[in-house]
């Protein structure tokens, strides 16, 4: 029934806490974002929560999507000892990924004030969030293919680069914004303003570690960096197979879940700034569901990519029950350590009060999450069907949570706190569609050729 090889346990336990630790470090950057700007003005907080919705959207595509497919691919020829593919693929992974950070940026910076408006109707918010994203846009350029290729590097276990890049970023992050968003060491007070070019600067030192660490340490593959700008197509309709499906659902998961920050930000400033701290927070403690997620899958991957498919069935159902023991785990944790964090920042007591209640809502949903999400996206996409978690995820946020939750917003006028357990309703009923796909291994696909 399950798997009873304790190396599995220890490359589980140890990829999963190396990967955790980088998502933990990655979000910890907003965190201190969230909470600098959070003691300086609940307007400016609530402006940099919208503009990081397109931060999100574009993480989405870039490491959900982009990197994920290739990580899909990679672990598979890993499992057959391949190292050329491999090369070639995460080559073909850095277009893509640049090419997206410009497109996110072209329109950021030509059309800025049309992009806040279309997520805020509040006034003080809406010029706050243009001042803010006029300098965030230039860090969409060099996002996309850090994140991108970190991904890609997990597929062969490369995972020990992430978290270093991670800690310089938030300790740089912390000491700009210090200096930048209060006006010390002699900078001028520049508030949100200078949030974002705290987050710009420690953008560029991610991509240039990484560019560092494949150039000079990377003994595994020994990456050319002039390969990322040759053309290469021959993998191009391998990629495109695998990886379209992947992004796809990365953009759709990623506008859908800027459209639920939309129907928030109709509403209130202290609902949007709410949202803002309960999803930061929700984000930091979930960090080990996004860890496991990513270990199953490449775990999964090398056994099929090895052709070891007698090891799938035991290793989906262990993977599932590590799965619900760790929504357990993460539930009562985000539980004791909610009103904690809350302690933080400066906050309206109607405001502090519904991220209370929010935070509350997601220790429930928080264990339906690490069982869903890390099935569709971790051991179904990993053992190579790549269009299940488009498909799912497409169908639950445009059919069931959006359309619930702007009724529930607009129209029969409903307590933000209904429209808040509507909105993250898609997380507990995903488990069931979920829990009998994975349970009838029709996903198993090779990706190689």
């Amino acid at each position: 029934m399950f798997v009873k090889d304790k190396q599995f346990y220890k490359t589980f336990v140890t990829l999963t806490a190396m990967m955790a630790v980088q998502n933990l470090l990655a979000f910890s950057v907003n965190l201190a974002d969230n909470i600098m700007l959070g003691r300086y003005s609940e307007t400016s907080i609530a402006a940099a929560s919208l503009v990081n919705q397109i931060q999100y959207l574009l993480q989405m595509i870039s490491v959900a999507g982009i990197g994920t497919g290739a990580m899909a691919m990679i672990s598979q020829y890993r499992g057959k000892g391949e190292t050329e593919p491999i090369r070639r693929i995460i080559a073909l992974t850095m277009k893509f990924a640049v090419v997206t950070g410009f497109l996110f940026f072209a329109v950021t910076f030509f059309f800025p004030r049309t992009v806040i408006s279309l997520m805020t109707d509040q006034p003080a918010v809406s010029e706050e969030g243009v001042i803010y994203l006029r300098l965030m846009c230039f860090t969409y350029l060099v996002f996309p293919p850090q994140s991108a290729l970190v991904m890609a590097l997990r597929g062969v276990k490369i995972v020990s680069v992430g978290p270093v890049i991670s800690a310089v970023s938030l300790v740089s992050n912390i000491i700009l914004n210090w200096i930048f968003i209060y006006g010390n060491l002699g900078a001028p007070e520049m508030g949100i303003r200078g949030a974002a070019i705290a987050t710009l600067i420690s953008r560029v030192l991610e991509l240039s570690i990484v560019l560092v660490y494949v150039r000079f340490f990377d003994k595994k593959l020994h990456i050319r960096l002039l390969s990322f700008f040759k053309p290469d197509a021959y993998y191009l309709a391998d990629y495109s197979k695998a990886a379209f499906p992947v992004i796809a659902s990365g953009a759709s998961w990623g506008m859908g879940t800027i459209m639920q920050t939309v129907i928030l930000g109709h509403l209130t400033e202290s609902v949007i700034a709410a949202n803002s701290v309960a999803t930061v927070v929700f984000q930091i403690l979930g960090v080990y569901a996004l860890g496991a997620c990513s270990t199953s899958g490449v775990m999964m991957g090398n056994i099929i990519g090895a052709g070891k498919t007698e090891l799938v069935r035991p290793y989906a159902r262990t993977f599932q029950l590590l799965f619900v023991i760790n929504g357990l785990i993460t539930s009562l944790v985000l539980l004791l350590a909610r009103d904690f964090v809350l302690r933080f920042y400066i906050l309206s007591p109607e405001t502090r009060e519904l991220a209370r209640v929010f935070i509350t809502i997601l220790c429930v949903t928080v264990v339906f999450t690490s069982y869903e999400f890390p099935v569709e996206s971790g051991i179904i996409l990993g053992g190579g069907d790549t269009r299940y978690a488009f498909i799912v995820d497409t169908l639950f946020i445009w059919l069931w949570v959006l359309p619930l939750s702007a009724l529930s917003a607009f129209v029969f006028r409903f307590p933000p706190l209904v429209t808040f357990i509507l909105l993250k309703s898609d997380q507990v009923l995903k488990c069931i569609p979920n829990s009998i796909v994975v349970n009838r291994y029709r996903w198993i696909r090779n990706l190689t050729r």
